[in-house]
């Protein structure tokens, strides 16, 4: 198993939509052991998401606790309730922000024999499977913070999220 590199805030691959994983093959399964290596080389992470490594596939892994959960072309086919709390993310280290997030969710997915299996959540893990899930469509958990401040894990000094103002293609040509 190979500790990969985690892809920094602002790199572009983190805002690509991850494509599905055409099968499991040895492949898929290489990927997933270099990212669970890459999750428990530190301390506190709980989510790991293939894009985070440079890697364009529906893959997650995560531990939020009670052992290690491998996700293949996972989607969320039902979510109830509401949750709102602390986040971060590993390419965006050392800052938090508290985001709204379901606070049960039903997820499909494959397992590693190629298995489609549904896995339920509920509170910290119903909110790592949702922040895992956005990376692989691109989103960030700085899209989602309610009051757009981040804060830092150790000053508790705080920054400002601008609004992204995005331009249409017929406003921007010209």
């Amino acid at each position: 198993m190979t500790v990969r590199t985690i892809l920094p805030f602002g790199d572009p691959i983190l805002r690509k939509k991850a494509k599905p994983v055409d099968g499991v093959n040895d492949r898929a399964i290489k990927i997933l052991e270099d990212m669970a290596a890459t999750l428990y080389d530190g301390e506190g992470r709980a989510g790991l998401a293939a894009p985070q490594v440079g890697y364009l596939r529906r893959l997650i892994v995560m531990d939020c606790g009670d052992g290690l959960i491998e996700l293949i072309n996972p989607e969320i086919v039902e979510s109830s309730g509401e949750q709102v709390g602390p986040e971060s993310c590993l390419s965006y280290p050392g800052y938090y922000g508290f985001v709204k997030r379901a606070n049960k969710v039903k997820v499909q997915t494959l397992n590693r024999q190629g298995e489609s299996i549904i896995l339920e959540g509920e509170g910290f893990l119903a909110r790592c499977m949702q922040h895992e899930i956005d990376h692989l469509n691109g989103v960030l958990f700085v899209d989602r913070v309610q009051d757009r401040w981040l804060y830092h894990e150790k000053s508790e000094h705080k920054i400002e999220l601008l609004p992204v103002i995005r331009l249409s293609n017929q406003e921007g040509a010209g």
